[in-house]
């Protein structure tokens, strides 16, 4: 756990890091934990409160970044890549992402709900490629460009449940990507990783089980958003 710890280049979270009078909320976790699911029932959720959502993924969210995640989820495009490489494809393609995305949403006062975010290269590239946590860090500082989340929400789940329910999902004609191939060592790894993450950073992070049922999980996680909308609600009133 120790070296998981020194492997995440901590962030730490200040009042509207960003800047702006929007939210912006990550979720991040392993394969098949239903990520997709739950920023989906959340952004209904907050949509039907009068709230303006916008959701996203990475990598992806532009088009510029999206014709990068082609790349980045074909396993014989990134056979002589290596981590530090693949490392920094990510990091242009958020770059573009908070720029394009992002950051005008916030600046509208929208709600932004992301698919995975920085979090996801400490984890995926830092810890599995064991790439130098000063590089991640580096490479962070330029991609995210002092956009922080306000909130991190990372579902936690058995990997072996969760590639099972990544495989039940895929349609028949489509085939696993790179990551899904991996054995459930590797993504056990990256889930002690990602706990590593919430325990040093609570103030950013929360941790959910991803265990239950959808509505479940929801109700769970909107335990968390609920005081942070609210809180933000009362910012803005006051700004």
């Amino acid at each position: 756990m120790d070296t998981l710890l020194k492997a995440v280049p901590e962030t730490g979270r200040k009042a509207r890091t960003h800047g702006h009078d929007g939210l912006f909320i990550t979720f991040e976790g392993g394969e098949g934990v239903g990520k997709s699911t739950q920023i989906r029932l959340l952004g209904d959720r907050l949509k039907s409160l009068g709230h303006a959502v916008r959701i996203s993924r990475e990598p992806g969210g532009t088009p510029g970044a999206e014709a990068v995640r082609h790349v980045l989820l074909d396993e014989a495009a990134l056979e002589s890549f290596g981590p530090a490489l693949e490392a920094l494809l990510f990091a242009a393609a958020r770059s573009d992402h908070v720029e394009q995305v992002i950051r005008p949403a916030l600046a509208r006062g929208e709600t932004v709900l992301v698919d995975r975010f920085l979090d996801s290269t400490r984890v995926y590239q830092g810890v599995s490629g064991d790439l130098d946590p000063g590089f991640v860090a580096a490479l962070e500082r330029v991609a995210i460009h002092g956009t922080v989340p306000d909130l991190t929400i990372i579902l936690d789940l058995d990997p072996a449940t969760g590639l099972s329910r990544a495989h039940a999902r895929r349609a028949e004609n489509i085939a696993q990507d790179r990551f899904e191939k991996e054995t459930v060592a590797v993504h056990e790894a990256r889930r002690q990783a990602f706990r590593a993450i919430a325990q040093a950073e609570p103030d950013r992070c929360r941790l959910v089980d991803a265990a239950g049922d959808p509505e479940t999980i929801s109700d769970a996680i909107w335990a968390h958003v609920a005081p942070l909308v609210a809180s933000n609600g009362d910012e803005a009133a006051h700004s």
